[in-house]
């Protein structure tokens, strides 16, 4: 192969794998998985019966962006939601959309 198909190639392969990190997440999407699968848990360890104090608390454990991310995660892996990567970005999206605001 000549260089230039070779640099050709490489630059359609980064487009291609950059194109799938820069896809907007769903919003509504996070939301409804935030409803159906990390609402219910969040109201009984609020203890309050309203899952969403969790995030707005004083005491609050996720203070930026990655830790919101890695919450999430940890949640996905620990109690076996079964969420897609593309499933956590879309209801990290959500959270920090209706409740954190972190750039």
């Amino acid at each position: 192969m000549r260089i230039n198909q070779i640099l050709k190639i490489q630059l359609l392969l980064t487009s291609c794998l950059l194109g799938g990190f820069a896809q907007a997440a769903d919003i509504q999407n996070g939301k409804t998985l935030h409803q159906a699968k990390c609402y219910q848990c969040h109201a009984e360890k609020s203890g309050l019966g309203n899952g969403d104090v969790i995030y707005t608390r004083l005491d609050r454990k996720a203070k930026d962006l990655a830790k919101v991310k890695s919450m999430v995660a940890m949640c996905n892996t620990e109690l076996r939601l079964d969420l897609f990567p593309e499933d956590e970005a879309d209801l990290v999206a959500y959270i920090n959309q209706q409740f954190y605001k972190y750039k």
